[in-house]
């Protein structure tokens, strides 16, 4: 718990500065990409006093103070001097300030105020580089030192193993807050140290490799989900200082797991303390509101033009890298960035120099942006929601890509779960849902993503969208699982989903642990469990993901029956398994599927099984081939087809 000060009244060096002439250069010209490292408020010691130095960019301010619990939040004590080359910047050496002093800066504009009437506007700003803020509803800034003893080593050596595009990678998206809480201590959220055990031992059974964490960047309105963020620097004090969020990264990395951050530079919320109307003008926003405002969220959007805005982003992109060990950036909204006419009607949106609707400046930002992250961390991944078909978004910049390395694959979630909403009578009629997606799987390095997205806002849970009795929805649910798990693409399943999970989500109230009680819920959790598995251990689940190589049709035909069946392939020609799917609840009995081998073809993977709850039809452990011609192969295999069901065999050769 912060403790509040004692104001003393010391005074102010502006002898003292952190910033080279090599510094502002950089930072002019939008290429300093650690500038976290000379802006906000550090902990030094100058001529052997020890204490903070300020220092914040607000370039049509007429003056700014830092004011704090330590000066009794005086607007007078302690003023910054604005430097001579013309960067912006406000600087400021304060002794006696120690670790955990509470501060903003008071920025009197140069400008009036539009609202008040005030002859300047003038505010009491948060620090945009602070690494700690104080605990929501509170809106301080706070001194913090990020000193932390690292124990993960041997996850940073091996990490490019874990995050190459051929590995196994399936991640399980987690809202920290309501992931479980304390019901006997009020509801209260459980800390990152209190995570970090829990967590760990449960993604770690359940064999998912990577945790992806909604965005934990310092966030005013809890009910944004950390999505309307104005903290870039710090991890939301709702759960811990900073160096209790490295521990929980660093437990997941010692447990061989890696961590995924959500990161928003698509848009900052309008509260007062935060980037909004900064120094009295639009500094980090684009002053034209047709490129500025975001209509759908009530928010503003970065002046991705600007040098310094880039600076302050990809610094902050870095800085999660590089201080906290993340392992992935996935980056929300990045339609929403593309294009000038996102959202807006005719008339509120005005064309680009080209008259297009394509943001140039955007695009520009997301290619450096990908480019900085992989020079610096050429081990990590970052990962772009685009939910569009905006070409080459996981293709190289100096290929006409954007430089992601991955992609949500939005339009199979949506056909998907369109598809499964469908009465089985009726799938017939939608087959090309279900297998269109092979149609452009290999136009991208795409994740299948089933997440928080699809849980809210009324949509209800996964499990509710199952149609059927209740035994029905539970087969779905589990086809749908063995569907996504065989297909080729990463995974994504946000929390909950992976036990069947009654309700939509609540960001205000823990998963229902306690519906795991019933056997069908555990049935659901011991089948994401053992897909997890196979595809970890099953290199032709994962190794040709993103290669057409690694899949293969044997039958989309069968819309009558809606029955498909294709092989997966790995980079050995040994490494294949056969998938088959039934998506009506008509078992098939005596089904011929042409394989490319002879010999015995085992079933590894029965979503009917009895232990998942399911009806146990099968063919007792596999099957012989035939020496039956069918589907252009000269073997073949009899097989009974359960339920709503899939079935992955693997041959071995005769």
């Amino acid at each position: 718990m912060l403790q509040k000060k004692e104001p003393r009244l010391s005074g102010i060096s502006h002898e003292f500065s952190l910033f080279t002439d090599y510094d502002i250069h950089l930072f002019k010209e939008g290429n300093h990409f650690r500038i976290y490292e000379k802006l906000g408020s550090h902990l030094i010691t100058v001529n052997g006093l020890k204490g903070t130095y300020f220092a914040v960019w607000a370039p049509n301010a007429k003056s700014v103070s830092v004011i704090g619990d330590f000066n009794g939040w005086n607007t007078q004590s302690h003023p910054l001097a604005v430097r001579w080359d013309n960067s912006g910047i406000w600087e400021g050496f304060i002794p006696g300030i120690t670790n955990g002093c509470l501060y903003k800066y008071q920025v009197v504009s140069k400008e009036p105020a539009l609202k008040s009437g005030q002859a300047n506007y003038t505010a009491n700003k948060a620090d945009p580089f602070s690494f700690y803020w104080e605990i929501s509803p509170k809106t301080a800034s706070v001194v913090w030192d990020l000193d932390y003893q690292w124990g993960d080593n041997e996850w940073l050596k091996n990490r490019h193993n874990h995050n190459n595009l051929n590995a196994p990678v399936s991640i399980y998206e987690v809202h920290l807050g309501s992931w479980r809480r304390i019901t006997e201590e009020n509801n209260r959220f459980l800390t990152y140290r209190e995570m970090a055990p829990a967590l760990a031992e449960y993604v770690k059974n359940m064999g998912f490799t990577h945790v992806e964490l909604l965005p934990v960047m310092e966030h005013p309105f809890y009910g944004s989900w950390g999505y309307q963020a104005v903290g870039y620097f710090a991890p939301t004090s709702r759960y811990g200082t900073p160096q209790d969020f490295m521990y929980l990264i660093d437990y997941l990395h010692q447990q061989d797991i890696g961590v995924i951050m959500d990161w928003t530079p698509s848009h900052f919320p309008s509260d007062e303390h935060g980037l909004a109307y900064f120094d009295g003008t639009h500094l980090y926003e684009h002053a034209d509101r047709c490129k500025g405002w975001h209509p759908d969220w009530h928010s503003y959007i970065f002046n991705y033009g600007r040098n310094e805005v880039r600076n302050f982003l990809i610094s902050s992109a870095i800085f999660w890298l590089e201080k906290y060990h993340i392992d992935a950036l996935r980056v929300d909204a990045v339609a929403s960035m593309l294009y000038l006419d996102y959202s807006r009607k005719n008339g509120e949106w005005i064309p680009n120099k080209y008259g297009g609707r394509e943001n140039l400046e955007a695009i520009g930002f997301l290619k450096r942006f990908n480019e900085a992250a992989y020079q610096e961390h050429p081990d990590i991944q970052t990962i772009a929601e685009e939910s569009t078909a905006w070409p080459m978004v996981s293709r190289p910049p100096d290929l006409g890509g954007l430089g992601f390395g991955m992609k949500w694959n939005m339009g199979w979630m949506h056909d998907i779960l369109h598809y499964f909403s469908q009465d089985p009578i009726y799938r017939k009629h939608h087959h090309n849902e279900l297998t269109f997606s092979i149609m452009y799987s290999f136009f991208e390095n795409f994740i299948l993503s089933i997440s928080h997205d699809e849980v809210v806002h009324g949509k209800g849970s996964l499990f509710s969208k199952m149609p059927g009795n209740d035994w029905q929805k539970f087969a779905n649910l589990r086809l749908l699982f063995g569907f996504m798990f065989t297909h080729p693409g990463k995974k994504l399943l946000f929390m909950g989903n992976e036990f069947g999970q009654w309700k939509e989500w609540d960001h205000e109230n823990s998963l229902d642990w306690h519906i795991l009680q019933y056997d069908t819920h555990q049935g659901i959790q011991r089948l994401v469990r053992d897909l997890n598995h196979l595809y970890k251990n099953e290199p032709a689940l994962h190794e040709l993901d993103f290669e057409p190589a690694g899949f293969k049709w044997i039958d989309f035909n069968d819309w009558e029956k809606s029955i498909i069946s294709f092989l997966r392939h790995g980079k050995s020609t040994d490494k294949t398994v056969l998938v088959i799917g039934n998506f009506t609840p008509v078992p098939q009995y005596h089904y011929r599927i042409g394989v490319p081998s002879e010999g015995h073809w085992i079933e590894i993977l029965n979503s009917d099984a009895r232990e998942y709850g399911g009806s146990g039809q099968g063919n007792l452990g596999g099957v012989k081939t035939e020496p039956i011609p069918s589907h252009s192969y000269n073997y073949s295999v009899s097989l009974t087809i359960p339920p709503l069901g899939i079935l992955v065999l693997k041959n071995i050769p005769k």
